[in-house]
């Protein structure tokens, strides 16, 4: 409760929703309680049944969890799914600390921690030189490569992915958590996990943990922490590049010159910021008007809606000629640091087959490719 928040009357509020019959403080706080009760509580915690059971107190201490640690966020309105996510993550985090001791391995630092008082184009531009992959268009791929080439500097980075069928979804992109752990949320739209992922390794840099929301409304808010603005400023620096010299020195953007679409187009191809994002930056810069710029924001908005509801057409089109539609959940990408750490566990006898298919999400026909 103290994790997630939440007073008496909050758990009882969210435990018993949908229930005719309100639960009462004596349904929860208890000698006794009722399995069906517990399996509510824990559709909240998401901590397992055999959590309740152990009769050790639970741990707040520091060490356990970021909640403990900080006391407020950048996204001060985390809902319980993102807690959720944050607190499974950091048990990883854990486990995974606990693994490598017992095989050995040691998840040593190879960048050094800076300040906020360096230069984030600076810092961008000698990062760039060790952790940029070649670059791709295809989107996943690039990311992908980013996530391996971090991994070659013993950080660690993972996605979650929110079931379709999930009412609740984490309200957050992405979130560090010291020593050496990124996490992200899966997007539809590559640009802004890729970009989530760069401003969290401006977080790793600065060895600074946050779980934030990264809206263009948020990066665009001038009023930002200092941190904020400079993980932002190290994010866009890093995925832009050389490009980036010629995106400051544009002029103002305006009718008269076609708000430098052809240029931002051109921009975006090459670097992953998508043609919204350089726009923001642009605001940043004093480069376009806030009027402009929301006409801009507008114009995009509404062609990603149209786009969308062209897609739910053509769905309800084959759902109605009984045309069957293939779907299956995406897949996170692996970390090759995790992929290697769950391999040394596995060959110390630290673990055994059935937990490396349960960490990995492999099916146990596949685990022999990877073990041999």
């Amino acid at each position: 409760m103290k994790m997630f928040r939440l007073n008496e009357d909050e758990l009882l509020e969210l435990a018993g929703a949908g229930l005719k019959t309100p639960l009462q403080q004596k349904d929860l706080f208890s000698s006794e309680i009722k399995l069906t009760h517990l399996k509510r509580i824990d559709k909240i915690f998401s901590k397992g049944l055999h959590y309740y059971l152990d009769p050790k107190s639970p741990n707040e201490s520091k060490d356990s969890s970021i909640f403990f640690r900080k006391e407020s966020f950048t996204t001060d309105n985390l809902n319980n799914r993102a807690i959720s996510v944050v607190n499974q993550f950091e048990e990883l985090k854990l486990s995974l600390e606990a693994i490598a001791k017992l095989s050995d391995l040691e998840y040593t630092r190879e960048l050094k921690t800076i300040t906020t008082d360096i230069n984030p184009k600076s810092v961008a531009k000698e990062i760039r030189k060790h952790l940029y992959p070649n670059f791709s268009n295809k989107r996943r791929d690039f990311l992908k490569a980013l996530i391996h080439k971090l991994a070659e500097f013993n950080i660690l980075v993972f996605e979650f992915v929110e079931h379709p069928s999930r009412k609740e979804k984490a309200n957050i992109d992405g979130f560090f958590l010291k020593p050496n752990f990124i996490v992200l949320k899966r997007h539809q739209a590559f640009r802004r996990e890729i970009f989530t992922l760069a401003h969290e390794l401006g977080h790793y840099l600065l060895n600074k943990e946050e779980i934030e929301q990264l809206e263009l409304s948020h990066i665009s808010n001038k009023n930002l922490s200092k941190i904020e603005r400079w993980c932002n400023d190290f994010a866009f620096y890093f995925l832009a590049g050389n490009y980036s010299d010629g995106l400051d020195k544009l002029e103002v953007a305006s009718s008269k010159n076609d708000y430098h679409f052809d240029t931002i187009k051109l921009i975006s191809q090459n670097t992953h910021l998508s043609e919204l994002a350089l726009f923001t930056r642009m605001l940043l810069r004093n480069q376009i008007s806030p009027k402009s710029y929301n006409n801009i924001k507008q114009d995009f908005e509404e062609q990603f809606r149209k786009r969308q509801e062209a897609i739910e057409k053509e769905r309800q089109i084959l759902k109605d000629r009984g045309i069957p539609q293939r779907g299956s959940v995406a897949k996170p990408i692996n970390s090759p640091l995790f992929v290697s750490t769950i391999q040394t566990a596995f060959y110390e006898g630290i673990i055994n087959e059935y937990e490396v298919s349960k960490r990995l999400k492999m099916k146990p026909e596949k685990i022999e490719q990877l073990i041999q």
